[in-house]
């Protein structure tokens, strides 16, 4: 039994971009990609069975596999092509769509044979296309090429049972019960009382909302584990009005937050950040550090109480709209959040995370791939124009030493305008049975539900 945390899994049978975790663990297991992630967040084979990158990188050449849809119909070339051109044209939907601007064509050389063409080199692509939202699904259909199919009858959850391997020969035997997986979405606590209980082996989705309800039910320090999520946490500026128009304010808002205590009330695990990029990945510069964090932390709320007093003398007390997570989680940061903004003049109001009259929210996003342009365009939710402009300049470099040089520049210009407030890493947790022994922490956050159990193969 896999228990994630949210509402019940559906398949994602065309493009969204709201699609929750268990909504994507169903549709890696009922579907897959080319490529897919393994147990370690590394790329392995999904319906490619090998590929090739030539050009300088701007062509990657991908022989199938003999993969099967769920109807029992061979996978072809033909099949995927017009799927993948739909997921990364323009108009699609999906997260991912925005990061594959440099897919230029993707054609069919044989049944067995696909050539995606980039106006661009993307070293990254791969990654990319592991994505569940880039699963293939055809229209009408029930699944895809994935490692599981969904048995009917199931009356808790959705029973999933390892896909026929078409290369088995036909006395063979095929999967037994124990390699079937349940999967459901239930409530948080629902979820940990489960597990706790001995009813379930994986809790999967586990974000900082739902952190206090852990600790409560107290499970064994064994069974917890803590994924190294790469990502961004921390608040977007979306209102660049009154207090916040001007940068020097925006800086106080970034410096009045005591990061150490915010992360150590959480997890020894969790650790605080500062700058946008978490290291210098694919730009030609290291993180560009904001002016603001060349205080002493112990000084920093001293700065930000000078400079909202100046505010004060002529507009009065600021009042900002944070827009927060509900749930024990989100009730934590909002006392951490709005403690520290107390404490330097300002007044702060908590709203709902989809308020559309804040002036800052919460972004926590898990990076799909590791390029400095994903983080500087995800933290540009209200930034300057030259901020803006630079990042588009690092989607269109035609070279990789280009690309670095705008993503360094991008970094500085949107640091620089205090368009985002760094405040950690994601936080994402999971309960593991420890018979899931295949089960590893990764960067991305992500624990396909084929990568659980030793194959019996």
């Amino acid at each position: 039994m896999v228990s994630v945390i949210g509402t019940a899994p559906t398949l994602a049978t065309r493009d969204r971009r709201d699609l929750r975790t268990s909504d994507r663990l169903l549709t890696d297991s009922l579907a897959q990609g080319l490529v897919r992630f393994d147990a370690a967040g590394q790329i392995e084979s999904g319906i490619a069975e090998r590929w090739i990158v030539i050009d300088d990188g701007r062509s990657y050449i991908f022989r199938l596999r003999r993969a099967q849809w769920d109807d029992g119909s061979q996978v072809r070339a033909g099949d995927i092509v017009p799927l993948l051109r739909r997921q990364v044209s323009r108009g699609a939907a999906n997260a991912v769509a925005p990061y594959l601007t440099a897919v230029a064509s993707i054609v069919e050389m044989t049944p067995e044979v696909i050539e995606i063409e980039l106006a661009r080199p993307r070293p990254d692509l791969l990654k990319l296309f592991a994505q569940p939202e880039m699963a293939l699904v055809r229209p009408g259909k029930p699944g895809g090429a994935g490692p599981f199919r969904r048995r009917a009858g199931a009356r808790d959850g959705i029973l999933l049972t390892p896909a026929r391997d078409p290369d088995r020969a036909p006395d063979e035997e095929g999967p037994t019960p124990e390699q079937d997986v349940r999967l459901r979405g239930e409530r948080a606590a629902a979820a940990i009382l489960r597990f706790v209980e001995r009813q379930s082996d994986l809790v999967s989705g586990g974000t900082l909302v739902d952190w206090p309800i852990l600790r409560t039910a107290n499970p064994a320090p064994a069974n917890v584990r803590i994924d190294p999520a790469a990502g961004l946490f921390g608040l977007a500026i979306v209102k660049r009005e009154g207090f916040l128009a001007a940068a020097a304010n925006r800086a106080a808002v970034a410096q009045a937050f005591d990061r150490t205590d915010l992360t150590g009330s959480v997890s020894a695990d969790w650790p605080a950040r500062e700058t946008v990029l978490p290291e210098q990945l694919d730009s030609a510069a290291p993180p560009m550090v904001p002016a603001w964090a060349t205080l002493p932390p112990e000084q920093r709320p001293a700065a930000a109480r000078t400079q909202v007093a100046a505010w004060r003398v002529a507009h009065g007390v600021p009042v900002l709209r944070l827009a927060l997570p509900g749930g024990p989680g989100g009730t934590l940061l909002w006392a951490r959040l709005a403690r520290d903004l107390y404490a330097v003049g300002i007044q702060p109001l908590r709203v709902a995370l989809d308020d559309q009259g804040a002036d800052l929210r919460l972004l926590d996003r898990v990076a799909p791939y590791d390029s400095a342009r994903w983080y500087l365009a995800e933290a540009c939710v209200a930034c300057s124009s030259e901020a803006a402009a630079a990042i588009e300049a690092t989607r269109l470099a035609d070279t990789l030493p280009q690309r670095a040089q705008a993503a360094a520049q991008a970094d500085r210009l949107l640091t620089e305008d205090v368009a985002f407030v760094p405040l950690a890493r994601p936080f994402r947790w999971s309960l593991v049975a420890l018979r899931l022994r295949q089960w590893q922490p990764n960067p991305r956050a992500w624990h396909p539900l084929n990568r659980l159990r030793p194959d019996p193969n």
